[in-house]
């Protein structure tokens, strides 16, 4: 097996700086860690609160904080920090190699799709963003690492995408024929799927932020080297 990981992300439309902040840890015990976080509102300000959430979040994982806790503590930061007047929504990604398991954290509306070769599943339970309510937690899903095993994050602008020109994005019924595909899709052909019907439905024009992590458990050429890779582009003016 091999995991693969892709994002892709598009800020807001005229607005240049992404509010969202994506980062990636290696966990001390092993494995790989992605913090996504989007700040309230949009451009410059909600990617200085984005990044200080995901900062926190980050140096918390790397310390080796369980990923609750991690969620948690990252949540009483912000509230002391910014006195509970202002949120961030937060999800925590985790390849586990210790439990060989995916663990998936969330403080965002924003549903979390899990795939594995029998269905699609919506994790879509209330929850609150980090940084306003007290005692806050983060809602915990945990899946095997297992081949097929496939699981998709994103921010609002997906989830809201569509809804001013009354074509709201269904997510589900774009990924489901991708992953039904033998073998299913790659991460990245996952990715940029999500994100170019996200755009789409908002005729190339995103109303917010858009970012899309994906996270897929693929099987693997048994005659390929153990080299890990990082592939990134990032287009600049």
């Amino acid at each position: 097996m091999e995991i693969q990981i892709a994002a892709a992300k598009t800020p807001k439309y005229a607005v240049r700086e992404s509010g969202d902040t994506l980062e990636m840890i290696e966990r001390p015990g092993g494995g790989i860690s992605l913090v996504l976080a989007d700040g309230q509102g949009s451009g410059a300000g909600a990617k200085a609160l984005s990044h200080l959430v995901a900062r926190k979040a980050v140096s918390l994982l790397a310390d080796g904080v369980r990923d609750g806790a991690a969620a948690r503590a990252t949540h009483d930061f912000l509230y002391n920090h910014r006195q509970g007047r202002v949120s961030a929504t937060l999800n925590i990604i985790s390849v586990d190699l210790t439990t060989h398991t995916i663990v998936i954290s969330r403080n965002s509306h924003c549903p979390v799709i899990v795939a594995d070769p029998a269905a699609l599943h919506v994790y879509d339970e209330p929850c609150q963003p980090v940084g306003i309510y007290p005692r806050t937690k983060p809602i915990i899903t945990e899946v095997p690492i297992s081949p097929g095993i496939t699981v998709i994050v994103f921010t609002d602008g997906v989830l809201h995408a569509g809804s001013r020109h009354s074509n709201p994005l269904d997510a589900p019924a774009v990924l489901e024929p991708l992953l039904q595909q033998q073998p299913p899709a790659s991460a990245e052909s996952l990715a940029e799927g999500l994100l170019t019907a996200a755009l789409a439905c908002d005729q190339g024009r995103p109303s917010d932020d858009i970012s899309v992590v994906v996270v897929a458990v693929r099987p693997r050429d048994q005659n390929q080297d153990h080299v890990r890779h990082l592939n990134l582009r990032l287009p600049i003016d």
